[in-house]
């Protein structure tokens, strides 16, 4: 599983530049979140297609770079968030950007893009997986 950082300039229709190629070639973006400051911003996406998302980005020109992904299922409560990050933390795993995925039994899916999924994957334990089995 991939996330694809896009780092557009920051300014009208680079980003719907992007995404209009990659929506042609048939992929869809399932999740994603960003942030602009200045002149620049990074735009984190989950697709149902890295090869497809691949490909149209390298066709747009937009400077992007693609991380591996891990998905945790944490308790909706305060606190579960930061646990999680401190255990990535621990483990010397560098998140590069974060997202939900969705909630279900009282969990909310994160999916944390990620510098070192195996390690990611080791750290967050019992957390990945379904939210069924993380409910345990």
């Amino acid at each position: 599983m991939h996330v694809f950082i896009i780092v557009p300039q920051n300014r009208p229709g680079t980003l719907a530049s992007a995404l209009e190629g990659i929506a042609q070639r048939g992929v869809n973006v399932i999740t994603g979140g960003g942030a602009a400051s200045g002149d620049s911003g990074a735009i984190a996406i989950q697709t149902n297609d890295d090869e497809g998302t691949r490909a149209a980005l390298q066709a747009s020109g937009v400077p992007f770079r693609e991380v591996e992904a891990v998905a945790a299922w944490l308790d909706d409560r305060p606190g579960t968030l930061a646990d999680a990050a401190r255990r990535l933390g621990n483990a010397g795993v560098n998140i590069e950007a974060l997202f939900p995925i969705g909630m279900e039994s009282g969990k909310v899916g994160i999916l944390f893009a990620v510098d070192n999924a195996s390690a990611a994957g080791a750290a967050l334990g019992e957390l990945t997986g379904s939210a069924k089995a993380a409910a345990g």
